[in-house]
């Protein structure tokens, strides 16, 4: 999906045209076409010092937004491809406020199976010269290479995991304001391994797609299906914002 809203924000022209077309016939709740922006996260969340996850989190780009918008958060991410996760350091460096964790989060504790994602894809290969590291996942890839040609899943490496639940319990986090969670087709996996800690997350804004892409994805429907306590705010293209009703005001 990564490579999806890349491209389309690259070609606006491509954009304007397919975007709503492609939408309308996938039906379900109606698409915002206008990208969620960090200062209406900001907004929702309502402090300034919030406990933000960012489950997914490749090289950092997203959480130098959230360091731009907020005075003093508190941001915990996950990265367990180690080509994103060195980028990463490199991009952040030291920061007594931001903390990563080389693991994957799923429905287990241990080590997974994670697919490496490569390929040769136009200029960005410049951008990522170990390779295309955005679309890889805990999950198989089914359907993938079909709707993305170009990219490929070239490698297989046992990864450190675990569940929500225990990283937030070693952790001692009691509550979290928000959410940001970009796991390329692993939604089910993340979600099961996580009831307790969504019962205290105020927010939650994640990935979804209705074509299996990887191997037991999660539709858009059965992720809300999941997630009973959460109401849908906005239903974006390839994402969404959900309000867990029984915490977001407190």
């Amino acid at each position: 999906m990564r490579y999806i809203k890349d491209v389309l924000k690259r070609s606006p022209l491509l954009n304007a045209i397919l975007r709503p077309i492609y939408y309308k016939l996938q039906g379900g709740p109606t698409v915002c076409f206008d990208a969620l922006t960090k200062d209406q996260i900001r907004n929702y969340v309502g402090k300034n010092d919030p406990v933000i996850l960012e489950i997914g989190c490749n090289d950092g780009e997203d959480t130098l937004g959230f360091l731009q918008v907020f005075d003093n958060p508190k941001i915990y991410c996950f990265e367990p491809d180690p080509r994103a996760y060195r980028r990463f350091k490199q991009q952040l460096g030291h920061r007594l406020n931001v903390r990563i964790f080389n693991i994957a989060l799923s429905d287990r504790n241990g080590e997974i199976t994670f697919y490496q994602s490569g390929g040769n894809i136009g200029d960005f290969v410049q951008e990522r010269p170990e390779g295309w590291d955005l679309s890889g996942s805990i999950y198989k890839p089914k359907n993938h290479s079909k709707m993305l040609p170009g990219i490929s899943f070239p490698a297989e490496i046992q990864v450190p995991t675990k569940t929500l639940d225990t990283w937030c319990e070693e952790q001692s986090i009691n509550s979290i304001d928000f959410i940001w969670m970009d796991v390329q087709g692993a939604e089910r996996s993340v979600l099961s391994g996580g009831a307790v800690t969504l019962r205290k997350t105020r927010y939650l804004y994640t990935e979804y797609s209705n074509h299996e892409l990887y191997e037991g994805q999660a539709s858009l429907q059965e992720i809300l299906d999941h997630l009973s306590t959460f109401t849908l705010v906005t239903r974006y293209p390839g994402d969404i914002l959900l309000k867990n009703e029984h915490v977001a005001t407190q």
